[in-house]
């Protein structure tokens, strides 16, 4: 925070240390160094605040990001770990009449690229023509054979486009690469613009921005219509949590109201593709994939992937299915095809490309091999179908390889074998754009990401998109994976823009949609997210009962401290530590279910768990036993009740709360019945009732619910069989009774299914039993009927 009464710093004009290199465009100034109109509003705003007001202004939108839980997953060799989004805050601004024409050649290279793909898996007359050679296309590893002559349901192979464009030396804009795959980065766009407009909240709703929603509405629109008349499920198709992006596939999945699906939860049955859904097997008929082609279908593509659905190729074949982008796209991102673009606009189109090509030559023509041979030294040089490269090769940069200077040699003897496996591309310095880099802007390399979608009415651009800004104006350190930063890019008018949301004005009377099915594999997650929190918060209790008496009592010799430790050692929690390593590994099971389910998890829910597990490992190694030990695990025990107060009164009760309301009550009925088992057994040493009382989180209600002393009774009949008591044994069979009676039914029939006969039972046997019934065997065997509920709870639902 600045200290209001402190001196206010001088403030400077934000231009007067700006100064873009010679011979590079720049997004801020024109080639005469005056300022672009549309950076004008910037620029006035910038220069009426003071270096503390920026400071706090960043400080909006970082503090956005993280309450968002906003990462990316950095790979270092064979290991990766979640980084914070790496925001640029100064946005890139391009003027609306710009950007017009931008977005008319972007949607005309999107219609050429979806004609060439229907081509090359259809008729194939671009190499029967010789407009393509036959080997750029079939040497390629993402040209699919099986979908040769597959025709997509909704009549379109391409539905959702990104393109990499920057700005050469001259001003004008070029395309560098085309993202046809499994396009990333729209909800990365959609998280950067959120956390911009919280920057910058003075100057964005007077700054005629133009807004994405209707983008994204548009977008969404035109996949529910994609269903046709099944109207089966909409969905996302996710590599996994381990991939790079899988916080932006949770997030565009919970911002449209898609399922979130992984290739698991998918099956494919008399040529449909089916979801597991806790309902029983539900039919997709759009499925948006993000995961490569060849992962998609073990049968049929790549025998070894892990990722892939069998079937999913005879569900296309079949035509049951919409897919976007088609199986087989990859081949379209090959940089050789880029040579050849322009011609194939020609012929069909019947134009030149409005926004041309990075120049670029395939390197398996005598003529194009002769250029790259006598330009080699200001070319960059990218393995189009091959990448078993012999000489010295470096595959960092932004816009592909560079032979890095001992190669010229080798080079070229490769190039006269085997021109046809390389693509050239003529060097181009990329623009700059304004960064604030400790306190003042200074010029970074950057490119643009752009998205286009197929809506109704044909492609549509998405009126932004994202910049990756180059670290310490390194052009080839644009990559996030490099130390690159990602900036919002804000496409701005002369004229006011009107608010717009996702929703949009809807026609016709209100009605209340209720969730959508749940997957199963979600079910399982967070039914074991309940369980993992709740073993958390018992064992942290035992834990604290543990090293309070170790405070306590010292050395001298106590039995029943002596029993708590083996009643820990005995669930693999090794004393030697303060914090045992099993207790840390729960708290990470418990995040890893919720990042499983991002689609379906409150931000604050997922960030007061991460806060949870991050907190537990800072004090794990910073506390010694006893007291402190103690104390530490008070403050994760409140944080876990945080956690879970925020659930129990933010999460809408759907089917997937009712599942981690199970997990938990199941749980800690398990768990309170394993307490009892062993410290209310008949011997149990002194001081264990008392102990039991502590850990079940009951001491103050067993003093005003009995006038007796603590006996083992008193003690049974509130942690086992009193119906009022939130901590009780009973009153985790009467949650689980309840929830489990609001669930989908399978059988559509009044009857209980076999889930709930067992639950009733346990209910009943636990009505009718007395505390003396309720021996350490008696009490073993409830904990063994709870895991066996949780048995028939997963073949019900989840299997």
């Amino acid at each position: 925070m600045v200290d209001p009464g402190a001196a206010a710093p001088a403030r400077k004009a934000p231009l007067e240390h700006y100064q873009p290199p010679k011979g590079v465009a720049d997004e801020l100034l024109r080639r005469d160094g005056t300022l672009r109109p549309a950076w004008k509003p910037m620029i006035d705003h910038l220069a009426g605040r003071d270096p503390g007001q920026v400071a706090q202004d960043f400080a909006r939108g970082e503090l956005y990001l993280q309450d968002a839980g906003v990462y990316y997953r950095q790979y270092t060799g064979d290991e990766s770990a979640l980084r914070d989004w790496p925001l640029s805050h100064i946005p890139v601004i391009i003027g609306e009449t710009e950007w017009r024409d931008l977005a008319a050649g972007i949607e005309q290279r999107a219609e050429l690229l979806e004609r060439t793909m229907a081509d090359l898996y259809g008729s194939a007359d671009l190499v029967k023509r010789g407009l393509l050679p036959p080997q750029l296309i079939a040497r390629n590893p993402e040209w699919l054979n099986p979908m040769v002559g597959v025709k997509p349901r909704s009549g379109h192979y391409l539905h959702f486009l990104a393109f990499e464009i920057g700005r050469s030396p001259d001003g004008s804009w070029l395309v560098l690469g085309d993202r046809t795959q499994a396009p990333s980065g729209s909800g990365f766009a959609l998280e950067n613009r959120m956390a911009t407009l919280r920057v910058f909240h003075e100057l964005y709703p007077e700054a005629n921005v133009q807004r994405l929603a209707g983008f994204f509405r548009n977008f969404r629109d035109r996949l529910t219509q994609l269903r046709g008349t099944e109207q089966g499920q909409v969905a996302i198709l996710t590599p996994g949590q381990h991939t790079d992006t899988y916080f932006e596939h949770a997030y565009i999945a919970r911002y449209l109201g898609f399922l979130l699906l992984e290739s698991e939860d998918l099956v494919t049955v008399d040529g449909r593709l089916m979801v597991r859904t806790i309902s029983g097997l539900e039919p997709v008929s759009v499925l948006w994939r993000r995961l490569d082609s060849r992962f998609a279908d073990p049968l049929e593509l790549d025998e070894t992937s892990a990722l892939g659905t069998p079937g999913m190729v005879s569900a296309l074949r079949s035509g049951s299915v919409t897919m976007l982008n088609c199986l087989g796209s990859g081949v379209l991102e090959a940089r050789a095809l880029m040579a050849f673009l322009p011609r194939i606009s020609e012929a069909l189109l019947g134009e030149r490309l409005k926004l041309p090509n990075i120049a670029t030559w395939w390197c398996g023509q005598a003529k194009e091999r002769a250029y790259v041979r006598d330009n080699l030294e200001r070319m960059m040089i990218g393995p189009a179908l091959s990448t078993d490269l012999p000489f010295d090769y470096d595959s960092t940069t932004a816009l592909g390889g560079r032979f890095r200077d001992n190669a010229r040699g080798p080079v070229l003897d490769w190039l006269e074998k085997n021109g046809g496996n390389l693509v050239g591309q003529e060097a181009v310095t990329l623009s700059t754009t304004p960064a604030m880099i400790d306190g003042k802007l200074v010029p970074r390399p950057m490119l643009v990401r752009v998205f286009a979608a197929r809506t109704r009415d044909g492609w549509t651009v998405m009126p932004g998109g994202y910049a990756r800004i180059g670290r310490n104006g390194d052009p080839t350190a644009l990559a996030m994976q490099s130390g690159g930063s990602v900036a919002d890019v804000w496409v701005v008018g002369d004229r006011p823009v009107a608010p717009d949301t996702l929703s949009g004005q809807q026609p016709g009377p209100f009605v209340r949609r209720m969730p959508g099915r749940l997957p199963a594999r979600a079910a399982d997650n967070l039914f074991w997210l309940g369980r993992y929190v709740e073993r958390a918060d018992f064992t942290a209790r035992t834990l604290r009962a543990y090293h309070l008496r170790l405070e306590d009592h010292g050395g001298t010799p106590m039995p029943v401290f002596d029993q708590l430790g083996r009643f820990l050692e005995g669930r693999g929690l090794y004393l030697s530590q303060p914090m045992p390593d099993l207790f840390l590994t729960l708290l990470e099971n418990a995040r890893g279910c919720a990042s499983k389910v991002r689609d379906r998890f409150s931000d604050d829910g997922w960030y007061a768990l991460d806060e949870l597990e991050t907190a537990a490992r800072a004090l794990s190694g910073a506390v010694e036993p006893g007291d402190a030990t103690g104390r530490a695990l008070s403050q994760l025990l409140r944080k876990l009740a945080g956690f879970a107060g925020l659930v129990n009164d933010n999460m809408f009760r759907f089917s997937g709360w009712r599942f981690m309301s199970m997990g938990r009550a199941l749980e800690r009925g398990v768990q309170i019945s394993d307490l009892l088992a062993v410290f209310s057994a008949k011997g149990a040493p002194q001081g264990s009732l008392d102990a039991a009382l502590e850990i079940g989180d009951s001491v103050m209600t067993h003093r005003r619910r009995y006038s007796v002393e603590t006996n083992r009774n008193t003690v049974v009949d509130l942690l086992a069989l009193d119906p009022e008591n939130p901590r009780s044994v009973i009153y985790q069979a009467g949650v689980l009774l309840d929830q489990q009676a609001k669930l989908p039914r399978r059988n559509k029939t009044s009857q209980l299914s076999t889930v709930g006969r067992r639950i009733l039972r346990f209910h009943t046997d636990l009505s009718v039993a007395s505390p003396e019934d309720l021996d350490s065997a008696a009490l073993a065997k409830v904990a063994d009927d709870l895991q066996a509920v949780s048995d028939a709870i997963h073949n019900e639902y989840m299997g």
